[in-house]
């Protein structure tokens, strides 16, 4: 068996590895790379579609998933996805196209041909291609998201995607019950990083809401509209918030979606009873009048680089009486990295002082330095280890520390490399 690092090497973006089992090629992911604002998008190696017997998506996020529908330009293979991971990568990849119109080699006729070729299969369901079988278990990440077992030969080789050990509120852990491992290919996002603990976290988060409620001014929650922005109503609701919760933009298709497929949440009940005493802004005109009363606003974009988010902080930002609470990741660059640093948003060309408090929540749908040891103590078998989808210095340091701890063969590949097993 070997796998061949397509991208996701030594970089959080454009993941992907193919995988030849004696001539049966299973891609796994088909991501896309976001630079700063302005720069151009980044893929993959490329590879020809009709070289691939199947192609894998682990979850929708576009660093995983927003590539695929170029592999559809001039060709098609079979796609392999849970349920809720098709419904949202065509949910972002069509936004993406939206958002950035002909900045792709693809648009929205790939995008149909994708799905129409795409095949829905739950967790545990075993598929034979040629020479090889894989499987899709659960990780934790975002619902239906997935980490990746396949076989062939007698060799077994585990792909983690993004990966949750524990999972959340929203989600049951990752199942790691997966017998002996030849090759195991890891995340290391925050492999170098010890997160906030999720309930300490929670804590913090209902603490800050209280206290810009009392002082009778708007919580902003910027946030991502995949699980995040639904967590967080979770978490004011479970807290017994006793102001309004408003979820608006993208994460309200989201929660159409959420709410086809209860069995993938670890607690429907407390997902709708959250979700449905929120109060949905579908207008704008809307807008304006929620935010005439003490309430908390959850809206994407997570790191305020557009959407309607870049509306509430216009609004909000100017009096101190509101506060604005991060709870995703800020991303170099971004204007939520720019607010975070310097307390400064940009409006109407000027850089202007925020007047509202700014706080910063950790929420990661990532393992962290403590998980991830937990990750690779928990794996059976003498795996070869390969550390990805992390910067250089996280996926090199975490190499040499797994080999120092556990005695693995571990490394941080490059792109193009092809590790044999």
């Amino acid at each position: 068996m070997d796998v061949k690092v397509l991208g996701a090497a030594n970089e959080v973006g454009r993941s992907g590895f193919l995988v030849n089992c004696q001539g049966t090629k299973i891609l796994l992911d088909y991501g896309v790379l976001f630079g700063k604002r302005g720069t151009p998008p980044q893929y993959p190696l490329h590879v020809k579609p009709r070289d691939l017997d199947a192609i894998v998506i682990t979850h929708a996020h576009l660093d995983h998933s927003g590539n695929v529908p170029s592999l559809f330009v001039s060709g098609s293979t079979e796609v392999y996805a849970t349920p809720p991971t098709l419904d949202l990568s065509k949910l972002l990849i069509e936004d993406m196209l939206k958002i950035e119109k002909n900045a792709h080699p693809f648009d929205i006729p790939e995008l149909n041909s994708m799905i129409r070729n795409t095949k829905e299969i739950g967790f545990k369901q075993k598929i034979t291609k040629g020479n090889a079988t894989f499987e899709l278990r659960e990780s934790g990440h975002v619902i239906g998201g997935s980490t990746v077992l396949v076989e062939s030969e007698k060799k077994r080789l585990f792909y983690t995607g993004d990966i949750k050990i524990h999972g959340s509120r929203m989600l049951r852990e990752a199942d790691l019950d997966v017998g002996d491992i030849d090759m195991l290919i890891t995340e290391s996002t925050y492999s170098q990083t010890d997160q906030t603990p999720r309930k300490e976290s929670e804590k913090q988060l209902v603490e800050f809401a209280n206290e810009v409620m009392d002082r009778k001014g708007t919580l902003f929650i910027p946030s991502f509209s995949v699980e995040r922005s639904q967590e967080i109503a979770c978490i004011l609701k479970n807290a017994n918030f006793k102001h309004r919760i408003i979820m608006d933009g993208m994460a309200l298709k989201v929660n159409e979606i959420m709410f086809r497929y209860p069995e993938y949440l670890r607690d429907p009940q407390t997902f709708a009873n959250a979700i449905n005493s929120a109060i949905s802004v579908r207008e704008h005109k809307e807008r304006k009048r929620v935010m005439e009363e003490p309430c908390a606003v959850i809206s994407p974009a997570g790191m305020l680089v557009g959407g309607n988010a870049v509306y509430y902080l216009q609004q909000l930002a100017f009096d101190d009486k509101n506060g604005i609470a991060l709870v995703s990741y800020q991303g170099e660059g971004t204007p939520g990295r720019k607010l975070l640093e310097t307390g400064k948003v940009s409006s109407r060309g000027k850089d202007l002082n925020v007047s509202a408090e700014v706080k910063q929540f950790e929420f990661s749908g990532h393992s962290d330095r403590s998980e991830l040891f937990e990750l690779i103590k928990r794996i059976k078998g003498n795996p070869k280890v390969l550390t990805v989808h992390g910067d250089a210095e996280s996926c090199s340091k975490f190499a040499q520390e797994i080999h120092e701890k556990f005695g693995l063969e571990a490394y941080a590949p490059n792109v193009n490399e092809t590790v044999t097993i």
